[in-house]
């Protein structure tokens, strides 16, 4: 028992019964004295339970003497069933007080999606629709990369070959998806550094042809493009794309991009890119050769062969320019290499099967193209900032993604424009790490930010248009900058609000 509680000694009985002024004043008496005694004991009490609760002694036996009536059983405490109960406290998170939102409601985004998260403790910073899928704009080529790195390997390398035809005096030229072999002499550096080149491959072909006695002279060239299948050309993209020189028709055999000059990035394309590259062949070998095309027949001699720059290289090229040429090619033969076909229709199974391996989920992603020309792409801007976390790790072999990527102020790329982090929004060159995208109808950003705190961010934002704005200004680049920037500054302290 606790020494501090004592029992309640109760007051003696009065030695005679009293009446009138002295009975009533008896009477209070007693109940005043009951009344006391009972005060005394709950305070002395209740300070021993307080006493027990802070040391962790057990209650005070005081309170189980005390004579009183049987007390009715608690009862036993009950949940709603219909109150639902968490499982574990909620962790509050911080209280973050760097707010984007008057630069988020600038008009020139148009309809407007942005996620932020912060890539080292992947907490959500900022969301504006980041769970809607929409048109990525060339940020597409991000997803092709990422699944060209997976299904391929940085080391896979296009291989164009030629072999004996079916006929005497005949060879076979067949593409094997290299987009980006040259035409020019060896020595001249095409608009696709490494790339392959076809005086090579027809030297190659001349000293095969020359080592057996038994061969004719050469006659005929056969042009096999049957590596990729039609059609040539995706139904969301524009014509006029030809003509401007930012896409050529995809086909499995081709040269420099089928620019009509093989040293620049933006050259008009051709009608028939296969007839160009077997032209170009043709005069390799001599010249004066029939043309035709037609399938390579199975089991033939290998005259020659050269090989595309590897799938880093390739990457690379085609993120910091955003070549489109490069990232077709890359889809294409990742849809092959996934066994999804060679096909347009073959880039949905082939580069979200590619993506898989990442472990994030693809619902609701629709692939349509390699270079996200077209505008029936789909991706939500949270899907990226969930793949940029590991590309920002360098996991696997995604590091070779992050050096492709375009750095705001940095000595080339789509980022380095005088255009893009002008005025105060140069105050995150060197900081911003990410891949460019426009198409008529959208602009589009998305990458890794090193913020002024010290925190690695990992970003997207989309300024696209709806069928009542329709195309989207260019201005619309300014106002993603202007965000991007704002993202820098804020780092970890940005506020969703």
């Amino acid at each position: 028992m606790d020494e501090s509680v004592q029992t309640p000694v109760a007051p003696a009985a009065d030695p005679a019964p009293r009446s009138g002024i002295g009975a009533v004043f008896a009477r209070y008496r007693r109940a005043w004295l009951i009344a006391a005694g009972a005060l005394v004991f709950v305070l002395l009490g209740s300070g021993a339970v307080f006493a027990g609760t802070q040391t962790g002694a057990a209650e005070p036996a005081a309170a189980s003497v005390v004579a009183s009536p049987a007390a009715a059983p608690s009862p036993t405490p009950t949940i709603d069933p219909a109150r639902p109960v968490p499982a574990e406290g909620t962790t509050a998170s911080r209280l973050r007080t760097c707010s984007v939102a008057g630069l988020a409601a600038d008009t020139r985004l148009a309809d407007f999606q942005a996620h932020v998260v912060n890539a080292s403790t992947g907490e959500v910073l900022f969301d504006r629709g980041g769970s809607t899928a929409s048109r990525t704009a060339s940020v597409m080529k991000v997803l092709t990369s990422a699944a060209a790195l997976n299904v391929l390997g940085s080391d896979y390398r296009a291989t164009t070959r030629v072999v004996k035809g079916a006929e005497p005096g005949q060879v076979v030229l067949v593409g094997g998806g290299d987009l980006t072999l040259s035409r020019l002499p060896t020595g001249q550096e095409p608009f696709y550094t490494g790339a392959a080149h076809l005086d090579d491959l027809a030297t190659q072909t001349m000293v095969a042809w020359a080592a057996d006695p038994s061969n004719p002279p050469i006659t005929s060239l056969v042009l096999d493009a049957s590596y990729f299948s039609g059609p040539d050309w995706d139904e969301g993209w524009a014509r006029t794309e030809l003509g401007l020189g930012s896409m050529p028709e995809i086909t499995a055999l081709m040269v420099d991009g089928d620019r009509n000059d093989p040293t620049r990035s933006t050259s008009a394309r051709s009608e028939d890119p296969i007839a160009r590259a077997g032209q170009a062949f043709a005069d390799a070998l001599g010249g004066g050769l029939s043309i035709s095309s037609a399938t390579a027949p199975a089991g033939t001699a290998q005259l020659g062969a050269v090989q595309s720059a590897p799938v880093s290289t390739l990457i690379q090229q085609s993120l910091i320019v955003s070549d489109n040429t490069i990232a077709e090619m890359l889809a294409r033969l990742v849809a092959i290499e996934h066994g999804a076909g060679n096909s347009f229709s073959a880039l949905q199974q082939g580069i979200v099967g590619g993506l898989a391996a990442y472990g994030i989920d693809t619902t609701g992603m629709i692939i349509k193209d390699g270079s996200g020309l077209s505008p029936h792409n789909a991706v939500s801007p949270a899907y990226l900032t969930a793949l940029f976390i590991k590309v920002n790790a360098r996991e696997g072999n995604l590091g070779v993604l992050f050096d492709g990527l375009p750095i705001a102020g940095g000595p080339g790329g789509s980022l380095s424009y005088n255009d893009r982090f002008a005025g105060a929004n140069a105050a995150a060159d060197g900081a911003v790490f990410a891949k460019t995208g426009w198409i008529d109808t959208g602009y589009t950003l998305a990458g890794v930010i090193r913020a002024a705190d010290g925190t690695p961010l990992t970003f997207a934002i989309y300024a696209i248009s709806n069928v009542a704005i329709g195309n989207v200004s260019s201005s619309a680049k300014i106002a993603i900058d202007t965000l991007a920037t704002g993202f820098f500054h804020c780092g970890d302290n940005l506020s969703n609000n």
